[in-house]
């Protein structure tokens, strides 16, 4: 069958017309036979976004961005992009602009949320959300700081010129004295730190000596410490308070009367009659010593004995006397 040149140039006509479809759906990243959910997200800015940019789901490429437009005169942006309808998630969930890398570049995630409200169907607009990327955490920690180095110079800067206020003339002056004063202590410090290096030196022997002396003392004390904790300290001192309770109990018979030793101490006639006693055999045995013919009479012939004249000086006399 012959084809006329009529029919011929409407078939290169249409051929031409859905290849420029093609062309142009595959330009503008939107297939034609795609069954892909349409979404909106209402953006202030996109950061560079562009057309056929991937859409992901946790990581996952779902689907990519088709249209990007303003909104209205308040400079808000409308993006449009398709996510694969194989997966579904509530219309409570986030588109979220974010950095895909460190260098630049945005990219879309959606953040499923599953609360049971009803699924996202193609057309809805989600609930938009930018994700501050790392120029922006680095900008705002900055940014603070930068208040603060700021204001740390301003004061700085006021420190410096009250210092100038204060340190006049003479003060400056005065504390160049000072600072040479202080040169001239260290300079005394280091001839005095010298005289001691050298006395050190000259006295190591006697100083070694008399470490060696402390050591050995302190060996001796360490010995002893030994000693003294081996031995029975505890039962000593419990013999020692016995004995001094019981001296105790008998210092205050004593005191009390009791015992001979008690009535010697406390009954004073007693104690008068034995000085008196003590007395009287003292001036016995004095006058034994002095007149012994007056106890002891000896014949040695029969001849008789000559009766004892008491003498003037008679020790026994004058007490009697008295």
């Amino acid at each position: 069958m012959k084809l006329s040149r009529e029919l011929k140039t409407g078939i290169i006509v249409i051929g031409g017309i859905l290849l420029f479809i093609l062309g142009f759906s595959f330009l503008k990243s939107t297939p034609i036979f795609d069954s892909s959910k349409v979404f909106y997200a209402v953006y202030k800015h996109v950061g560079g976004l562009q057309n056929g940019t991937q859409v992901s789901i946790n990581g996952l490429s779902v689907g990519k961005v088709n249209d990007i437009r303003f909104k209205d005169d308040s400079g808000s942006l409308v993006v449009t992009f398709t996510v694969d309808s194989s997966f579904e998630f509530s219309k409570n969930s986030l588109a979220e602009l974010y950095d895909t890398g460190i260098i630049g570049g945005k990219g879309i995630q959606i953040v499923p949320v599953f609360d049971g409200a009803p699924i996202a169907q193609s057309g809805d607009t989600l609930k938009a959300n930018v994700r501050p990327g790392l120029t922006e955490l680095v900008q705002q920690k900055l940014t603070p700081l930068q208040f603060k180095i700021e204001g740390a110079v301003t004061n700085a800067d006021s420190l410096l010129m009250n210092f100038n206020d204060v340190f006049d003339d003479p003060t400056k002056q005065n504390l160049r004295e000072s600072v040479a004063g202080l040169n001239k202590v260290i300079a005394n410090f280091e001839q005095s730190t010298a005289i001691i290096k050298t006395l050190l030196q000259s006295k190591k022997f006697e100083i070694d000596s008399s470490i060696t002396n402390i050591n050995t003392l302190t060996s001796n004390f360490a010995k002893i410490s030994d000693s003294l904790s081996r031995a029975d300290i505890g039962s000593t001192i419990r013999n020692l308070d016995a004995s001094v309770k019981n001296l105790n109990g008998i210092l205050l018979k004593i005191n009390e009367g009791e015992g001979s030793l008690g009535k010697l101490m406390n009954d004073k006639e007693l104690y008068e009659n034995l000085a008196r006693a003590s007395g009287e055999l003292e001036l016995l045995l004095q006058d034994f010593r002095l007149n012994p013919k007056r106890y002891v009479n000896v014949s040695v012939f029969g001849k008789k004995q000559k009766e004892y004249v008491v003498p003037e000086t008679d020790p026994a006399k004058t007490i009697e006397d008295q």
